[in-house]
């Protein structure tokens, strides 16, 4: 400021001292005014180069000046710097923002007042099949038809509660549904927010039909074990009828025992960690006992008939092959017992196991048996799904063995594959990795049964 004041001062003695050299004291006036209007003109000029920089906002452009100006001219550059590097925190803290709602599993979708989309990720996008750019100001009530959601939508707190909806790219084949929430922030403003919960759908249902199926198997043994235990009480009966009815007590028992101890099977395997690939089992040992359960099964379903099964056992290979022992002998051992059950009396079980090309090994049995129509292959893995639910129950099956297998191959990263043909017999083979096999000791010779 005082600067300011110094320069002016010296205009105007300059301006006088000129005016008084040229022409006197009236010179020395005209001196002091011209003086004063080029000191002004001077200052305004600088004034102006200010002004013209602030209104283009850039720190680079900054004009260079001495005096009050320059002083004000570091000062703003200092606080458009400072307005500059907080307008980069707050956008960079923006961006983060953002990414991370886009990480999120759930869609976000930001309203305004009137319902039109503001903003959304991408989940949100699969979910109601909008376009992240294209659909930004349009109205939500346009792009989502659902009824349920639009009567909930209308309403002020319609969908805080929740509701339940298919999502765009639901198909009979492959259903989506989607939980979908409306919160009101802001002024005005509404958070949209959606959740695959197919999954849960299909879990939730899934239960509801294990528990229902699982009461169906058990009651049924259970409602012939006390008929026959009331029968027992009530009636006075002759030695040879009192054995015959203990004897099918005894039936339904094994039944109920044989469903328990499958339940616990599937239960331990998929409450347990993954096979890790340390454990190496001999592929002999697991094919010896299931010949020996194979052997034993056939003459039990066999007795007092004329032909029995004719099993046919492959080479015992040399292979071990990592995984869980237990787990492995009960798939292998219930396709070995399922071709079993199902053959008739005189037809013939093939059990092989051979190396592929590729590295890989596969597991099969093969039985003659009445075969399977193309249309049950698909859900015959489902838990208690029969093709014939009597010839199963008359055999011993408790609709649980194939759905051992298929998670026990998928646990140890294998392949199930059925080939059947109604009248010609079927073939289940199990393909497991390359990476869960290597060689062991020499072959051994083929098992004779």
């Amino acid at each position: 400021m005082w600067l300011r004041i110094l320069s002016f001062f010296i205009f105007q003695l300059a301006g006088a001292a000129l005016g008084w050299h040229a022409m006197a004291e009236r010179g020395a006036l005209v001196g002091v005014l011209l003086a004063g209007i080029a000191w002004l003109a001077i200052d305004l000029l600088r004034g102006a180069r200010v002004i013209r920089w602030l209104r283009t906002g850039s720190t680079a452009d900054a004009p260079k000046m001495r005096g009050l100006w320059g002083e004000a001219c570091d000062r703003m550059r200092r606080l458009l710097r400072q307005a500059e590097q907080q307008n980069k925190d707050s956008e960079h803290r923006l961006q983060e923002f953002l990414a991370g709602i886009q990480a999120s599993p759930n869609g976000v979708t930001l309203l305004d007042r009137d319902g039109r989309i503001e903003w959304c990720n991408q989940m949100a996008a699969e979910h109601f099949g909008f376009d992240p750019q294209r659909d930004v100001q349009q109205l939500i009530g346009n792009l989502v038809r659902e009824p349920a959601f639009a009567a909930g939508f209308a309403q002020t707190d319609g969908l805080q509660r929740g509701i339940h909806m298919p999502g765009r790219n639901s198909t009979l084949s492959r259903p989506v549904r989607l939980a979908v929430h409306l919160y009101p922030y802001g002024e005005g403003r509404r958070l949209l927010l959606s959740n695959d919960v197919t999954a849960l759908e299909q879990a939730e249902a899934m239960r509801r039909d294990f528990v229902a199926n699982v009461s169906h198997e058990i009651r049924t043994p259970l409602t012939v074990l006390s008929g026959f235990v009331e029968t027992l009480q009530t009636l006075p009966l002759e030695e040879p009828e009192r054995a015959r009815y203990l004897d099918h007590m005894a039936q339904q028992a094994e039944r109920m025992q044989s469903l328990v101890q499958d339940l616990l099977t599937l239960s331990r395997i998929e409450g347990s960690p993954l096979p890790g690939a340390g454990d190496w089992i001999p592929v002999r040992k697991l094919l010896g006992e299931c010949a020996h359960e194979a052997e034993a099964l056939s003459a039990l379903l066999t007795a007092g008939q004329a032909r029995p099964h004719v099993l046919r056992f492959g080479a015992l290979p040399a292979t071990e092959i990592a995984g869980i022992s237990s787990e492995l002998l009960s798939s292998m051992s219930n396709l070995v017992s399922n071709a079993i059950r199902y053959t008739p009396a005189g037809g013939e079980i093939d059990v092989q196991w051979q190396s592929l090309p590729d590295g890989r090994a596969e597991f099969s049995v093969k039985d003659t048996g009445p075969g399977i129509a193309a249309e049950h292959i698909p859900r015959l893995t489902e838990r208690f799904y029969r093709v014939d639910t009597s010839r199963s129950r008359e055999t011993g099956g408790t609709g649980l063995g194939l759905a051992i297998v298929k998670h026990v191959a998928q646990r140890h990263g294998a392949e199930l594959r059925i080939d059947s043909t109604p009248g010609q017999g079927s073939r289940f083979a199990v393909v497991f990795p390359a990476s869960r096999l290597r060689d062991g000791a020499m072959s051994a010779p083929a098992a004779k049964v």
